[in-house]
């Protein structure tokens, strides 16, 4: 099972939306047989099965086991990941791009980049899984407190200053090219 998927089809990702298949994704973090669920969330068994076909139609779930009873095999399956997101090819074909907002200090440049980031990761991933390779990838993830727009523009300009000289140091033209996005936001009331 993967941390996070990254759903990059429309009926994928309408699939995993639906408020019932979205419920048993998170209940199928632990395998779980039709029977088993339909006990859990309270839905008749056959209701469970359509749902579930149609989930693993769409490589949501997996085959986990299969258990013999009598004559009868009951079959359990897990969510192919812990949580998924829905990568923004998947609701438009003209996503998001970053070139197309020459203002690089609005929150929809940064949707872009964010919009980038999830659809590149998420191929790669996909790749790399699929080759039983490790995705090379950094993240630094921070918070930080400005006393005023002062103190965040010059920090600004100072991390500006800083990736400019650390990248001019390590780039290589005949080296493996990475893509590094740096972004700042506001963090959210609830998460103050």
């Amino acid at each position: 099972m993967h941390d996070v998927e990254v759903i990059e089809s429309a009926e994928a990702a309408a699939v995993a939306l639906d408020p019932v298949r979205a419920r048993l994704l998170g209940e199928l973090t632990v395998p779980a047989s039709a029977a088993g669920l339909a006990a859990r969330v309270g839905i008749a068994r056959q209701k469970i099965n359509y749902h579930l076909k149609a989930l693993e139609a769409h490589g949501l779930v997996e085959l986990a086991e299969e258990r013999r009873h009598g004559g009868l095999t009951e079959r359990v399956l897990r969510a192919t990941a812990s949580s998924y997101v829905v990568s923004p090819a998947a609701v438009s074909a003209s996503a998001a791009d970053p070139a197309a907002n020459p203002d690089r200090l609005s929150a929809g440049y940064l949707v872009a980049l964010a919009s980038r980031v999830v659809r590149e990761v998420g191929a790669l991933a996909r790749r790399a899984g699929s080759s039983g390779e490790r995705l090379p990838t950094l993240t630094v993830d921070t918070r930080i407190g400005f006393r005023s727009a002062a103190d965040r523009a010059a920090f600004a300009d100072d991390l500006t200053a800083a990736v400019l000289e650390l990248a001019a140091r390590y780039h290589h033209d005949d080296g493996d090219p990475y893509r590094l996005v740096v972004a700042a936001h506001p963090v959210p009331e609830e998460e103050s």
